[in-house]
């Protein structure tokens, strides 16, 4: 037998306030409560530049992302700022560098090396002066290699790179390295250019990396 419409409409209302007594039963609270516990639970907490767990204290939240192909620029962010992006206007091809103050997680300069036309002395200039304890944040966008010269490379294998010594046309790089680091740097990814494994016709595929770097104490004397 169908129901007509009154009926039909009681129906309804009578689903309707069981499935909300449920919800009450089930959460405590009011409907509204129980509805915004619901969601908050469901939907992934976000922290500092998108990490899905919080740094430890006097850590610095990274996240890194390497240019896709010629078309995507990179991305540089520390601590839920963003230091390097297409939406600032601060990218371009070749290497795209953040220097910040080990100590304190300032920013103190960004600059992009063209690495496939540019000069590479100026990347040289960069990077010769550096202080004790400076992070070097980079993302490559791209090409990262053809204008390197052996220099180049040991200056960064100072800062504690392991790839740049294989870092070649067109492959894509994230590194964070620092100023007098003792060991090789945890921070780093490669990817290969390859025609046979690339993702994008001619280009690999873009990186991604985060993580939580310690501040250094301040230097004595």
């Amino acid at each position: 037998m169908r129901l007509t419409g009154p009926l039909r409409a009681v129906a309804v209302l009578l689903l309707v306030g069981l499935t909300w007594l449920l919800a009450n039963s089930l959460f405590g609270g009011d409907s509204g409560s129980s509805v915004k516990f619901f969601f908050s639970e469901t939907r992934p907490r976000r922290y500092k530049c998108g990490l899905t767990a919080p740094c430890p204290p006097k850590h610095l939240a990274f996240r890194l992302v390497s240019g896709a192909a010629n078309v995507i620029g990179p991305k540089i962010c520390l601590e839920d700022k963003m230091l390097v992006s297409s939406v600032k206007n601060n990218v371009g091809r070749g290497l795209n560098i953040a220097l910040v103050n080990g100590v304190t997680g300032e920013l103190l300069a960004s600059k992009v090396f063209d690495m496939w036309a540019g000069d590479v002395s100026e990347l040289l200039k960069f990077l010769r002066p550096l202080h004790e304890g400076t992070l070097v944040f980079v993302a490559s966008f791209d090409d990262a290699a053809t204008k390197m010269n052996d220099e180049t490379r040991r200056l960064f294998e100072e800062l504690g790179s392991t790839a740049v010594k294989e870092l070649a046309f067109r492959d894509s790089w994230v590194f964070v390295g620092a100023k007098g680091i003792e060991n090789k740097s945890p921070f780093e990814q490669r990817m290969k250019n390859s025609k046979s494994s690339n993702k994008y016709e001619g280009w690999p595929e873009s990186l991604e990396m985060d993580g939580c770097i310690p501040l250094r104490p301040p230097l004595e004397g």
